[in-house]
């Protein structure tokens, strides 16, 4: 264990500068800042002493590495726990560490800045997408893949998605296909990104962060300081003009049939646009566990609808989103598919899994309503504080 925690001051690096502003720096470069539960328990520890420290104004995110911010989760390690034991009590606090993480960053009560530059995917979003301040770049590679190893798009990822465009449309559409965003156009349009700053600004970006008053309005110093080094994006977005079709086809009341229907019909459009994105989904969906997107279509549907509704529920909160995708993420990492998707993905690369079951059709929609819910024992249930915005 001694081992594992010095491996994680060394991944996840921390300062505090003399003007207040702390610094966590991810530094695994040859994992793509993948993070275990160690790294997840270390972040969480600083952010924690930084939230009640006087002395701390601001926290920006950064990697040390400009071909990834985070590829998420450190799944391979996750799988090999499971190969061992499907009981684990790893499983519980790898998911319970990242939730728990994810709902201090979007309640911090002092500015929070990622530099999402680089592969930012699964996890990397979750410790980036829910905080204040989203920098994008040209480099930025933003993407929800877990349906093609088994899992499900998690990282309170469904929060960010419902208030997307088309009533959380498009970030349905970016959840089950697992769909690379590549642009900064369509990272500003999704609301991933709000601001983009090309990478060549950001060491200066830094730089005017390190000297900034931060001491009497940092949130006011912070925002002056990123308006005045974003630019607007080269090209416009992609995502925008196909928004139409992408309601169509994936909107909150469409069953997951009914989703792969529309794509069809969709795909012998005259428009050339809408026809080969219609067939690019399709494509992303066929590389999808059935069983996980029908989890993630019902998951999506559901806090879509609760987060554009006029009366507000527990799912329109983040705290209430990652309560249920705990219960999610427990039972779907210990269902087969997620040790084969990792396999067929990730170890041995034949991008062949074989699924359980192997098709949309062949999944019970009982078996996934009964992932939704709760524990047979409240006390396994993610305990964090209830908090409405």
């Amino acid at each position: 264990m001694a081992g594992a925690a010095s491996s994680a001051q060394e991944w996840v690096r921390r300062s505090v500068m003399p003007n207040g502003l702390a610094i966590i720096t991810l530094d695994r470069p040859q994992a793509l800042n993948a993070m275990n539960v160690d790294m997840t328990a270390l972040y969480k520890k600083y952010m924690d002493e930084w939230s009640t420290n006087n002395k701390v104004h601001a926290v920006l995110v950064e990697s040390s590495s400009p071909r990834a911010f985070s590829a998420g989760m450190d799944v391979k390690g996750v799988a090999a726990a499971l190969q061992k034991d499907l009981e684990m009590p790893m499983i519980p606090e790898v998911f319970s560490n990242e939730y728990k993480l994810i709902c201090a960053i979007a309640r911090y009560p002092k500015p929070y800045i990622a530099f999402m530059d680089g592969i930012t995917m699964g996890f990397g979003i979750g410790i980036s997408g829910h905080g204040r301040f989203r920098v994008v770049t040209e480099r930025t590679v933003l993407a929800m893949p877990e349906n093609g190893i088994g899992l499900f798009p998690d990282v309170g990822f469904a929060h960010i998605a419902a208030s997307t465009p088309g009533h959380g449309a498009v970030g349905t559409y970016m959840a089950m296909t697992g769909a690379k965003i590549t642009t900064p156009a369509d990272a500003n349009y999704l609301g991933l990104g709000t601001h983009y700053i090309p990478s060549t600004k950001l060491e200066s970006l830094k730089l005017a962060l390190l000297h900034a008053d931060l001491s009497s309005n940092a949130l006011n110093a912070i925002e002056m300081l990123l308006e005045g080094y974003k630019v607007e994006p080269e090209t416009e977005s992609s995502l925008k003009p196909l928004l139409p079709a992408i309601t169509a086809c994936f909107g909150a009341n469409l069953s997951i049939v009914d989703t792969v229907d529309a794509l069809k019909q969709h795909q012998a459009s005259d428009d050339s646009a809408v026809a080969g994105w219609a067939k690019g989904a399709l494509a992303g969906l066929a590389k999808g566990a059935p069983f996980s997107l029908c989890v993630t279509k019902h998951h999506f549907a559901a806090v879509a609808a609760s987060t554009n509704a006029d009366q507000k529920d527990d799912l329109s909160q983040i705290e209430g989103v990652m309560k249920i995708e705990f219960r999610l993420g427990i039972r779907t990492s210990t269902r087969p598919d997620f040790i084969e998707g990792v396999r067929a993905v990730l170890i041995d690369k034949d991008q062949r899994p074989k699924w359980q079951p192997g098709s949309i059709e062949d999944v019970d929609m009982g078996d996934v309503k009964a992932v939704f819910a709760p524990f047979e024992t409240p006390a396994d249930e993610l305990k964090i504080p209830d908090t409405v915005a």
